[in-house]
């Protein structure tokens, strides 16, 4: 049997400090998070979101009218860096340029031009570094327009 003596006792010392103890485990984690979440994010940032939001039928519309359209394209890079874009369903005189940002990290835009292979592809006229990018392509023929968002691999 254990003396009572010998025992330690359990105080509102104790409790406190557990509490604030506990608390700021959870605060700092928080604070750190966030930081690097706002930190590391270049997403796309308006204005006046108000003012946005009375846009967004029009950007609507604007899909919609892009996907009647039926025209597609893929991207990827080759070898040199080089952005290529397979397209499908565009007239051959279509002219194509795209927009370049990083996603994450250090802020870093690209504008990209291309020109039309022989074999119906496109190639931009400038390499792109190494890296995560998000691409925006354009695509124009005549009246046509057409825009597509995708990551580049």
């Amino acid at each position: 049997m254990q003396d009572r003596q010998t025992a330690k006792r359990f105080t509102g010392r104790h409790m406190a400090a557990i509490l604030v103890g506990g608390f700021g485990i959870v605060v700092a984690v928080n604070f750190t998070m966030a930081s690097y979440a706002t930190g590391g994010f270049h997403g796309v940032v308006v204005e006046n979101s108000y003012v946005a939001s009375q846009e967004f039928n029009t950007w609507l519309d604007k899909a919609e009218a892009d996907r009647a359209l039926g025209w597609d394209a893929r991207l990827s890079r080759d070898d040199s860096g080089h952005v290529l874009a397979l397209v499908q369903n565009v007239p051959s005189d279509a002219d194509l340029s795209a927009e370049l940002r990083r996603p994450i990290g250090e802020k870093q835009f690209a504008s990209l031009s291309f020109e039309r292979l022989s074999d119906g592809t496109y190639r931009s006229t400038g390499p792109v570094s190494d890296g995560r990018w998000i691409a925006r392509l354009y695509i124009e023929a005549g009246d046509d327009q057409w825009a597509q968002e995708s990551e580049l691999p």
